[in-house]
């Protein structure tokens, strides 16, 4: 595809400023700055903390990004910039600066769904999706299922979390352990050295019928747990604490996912998001997808986290699909529907 147009890409809806540049589905740049630590001494994200990062790394992070590709601005062609979900502020700067960029180069310019961008990554490491196919996205703000027919312009949601997002009861859980921010690498290692069947947790809407998540349930028992153990004068061993809780997670999390490939007679499942780099989660949707008879698709850990390339990945798609481009007016939606791939 050396004739494939060259699209920069912009991502800024929560806590990483991630730019990347791919023409077509090959992977030229991805740079990220990420201002995980200073939001880590409050225990979460804090949304004007990430906005003042995101003006600060915009710049640098974009020129970064030019350099390790060998590019100049002037072989841009078009540029693309997640529009929402995400923090409102945070979503704005990367608009506004995906905005100066498209204007000063004279290129079209496409806001993309943040969601939509997940699964569309997977492409720069295992080629073109399989149409349809089901994907799953977990994160922190996101615990979703998706139909997905084609990427550029067909997603329909299956299911989400009424509650807590999969990442955020990582994030909670971790903070009842005495574990660091962010929640969700810290329980994966301490997870290794303990008992998946330790303790036995609840599995929240796992028989309901339904394709949506809770996890709120889940953190609240393992709160209740420690609490009771420590009133009673007993230790904890953290390990097995974390292990039982993300057994508990992965092991809801693969079992819709497969509920919804027999469902809807979809034979590849794609898992992306942050949570995706869990090592258990990995694994056991590999085990149950090969019992399954279902092929496995899930993008390296780099890739699964927040980025640019997804952003540029999604809209390289919606250049290839002749989609029309986004007006420069466009807003930052900080609630947008995944049904809505480009704005």
């Amino acid at each position: 595809m050396a004739d494939a147009p060259l699209v920069l890409g912009i991502e800024t809806s929560c806590d990483e400023t991630g730019v990347g540049i791919v023409r077509g589905h090959t992977l030229l740049a991805n740079t990220i700055a990420s201002s995980m630590d200073e939001h880590a001494r409050f225990g979460g994200v804090v949304p004007e903390v990430a906005s003042r990062a995101h003006l600060e790394a915009m710049t640098p992070t974009v020129e970064a990004a030019l350099a390790q590709a060998g590019l100049r601005f002037s072989d841009i062609d078009a540029v693309a910039v997640t529009a929402g979900p995400g923090l409102a502020g945070a979503l704005l700067v990367g608009v506004a600066a995906a905005k100066a960029y498209a204007l000063g180069l004279g290129v079209p310019l496409y806001g993309v769904n943040h969601l939509a961008a997940h699964v569309a990554v997977d492409q720069l490491e295992h080629g073109p999706l399989p149409k349809p196919c089901i994907a799953m996205l977990v994160s922190g703000g996101h615990s979703s299922l998706l139909l997905v027919p084609d990427v550029a312009k067909d997603v329909v949601s299956l299911g989400s979390t009424v509650d807590d997002a999969a990442g955020e009861a990582f994030d909670k859980v971790a903070r009842v352990l005495g574990l660091p921010f962010p929640g969700g690498p810290h329980i994966d290692r301490a997870a290794a050295a303990g008992s998946g069947t330790a303790v036995s947790f609840p599995r929240g809407k796992i028989d309901d019928g339904t394709l949506d998540f809770s996890f709120s349930g889940l953190k609240t028992a393992v709160a209740r747990w420690v609490e009771a153990r420590e009133a009673a004068g007993e230790s904890i061993h953290v390990p097995d604490v974390a292990a039982s809780f993300q057994e508990a997670v992965v092991d809801v999390l693969t079992r819709k996912a497969l509920q919804a490939c027999k469902r809807y007679d979809v034979h590849d499942l794609l898992i992306g998001g942050g949570v995706a780099a869990n090592s258990r989660l990995r694994a056991l949707a590999q085990e149950r997808c090969d019992a399954a008879g279902v092929r496995l698709r899930v993008p390296r850990p780099g890739l699964c986290t927040d980025n640019g390339a997804m952003v540029a990945a999604l809209g390289s798609d919606l250049v290839a699909a002749g989609i029309t481009p986004s007006a420069l007016e466009i807003p930052a939606d900080s609630s947008l529907p995944i049904t809505t791939v480009h704005v």
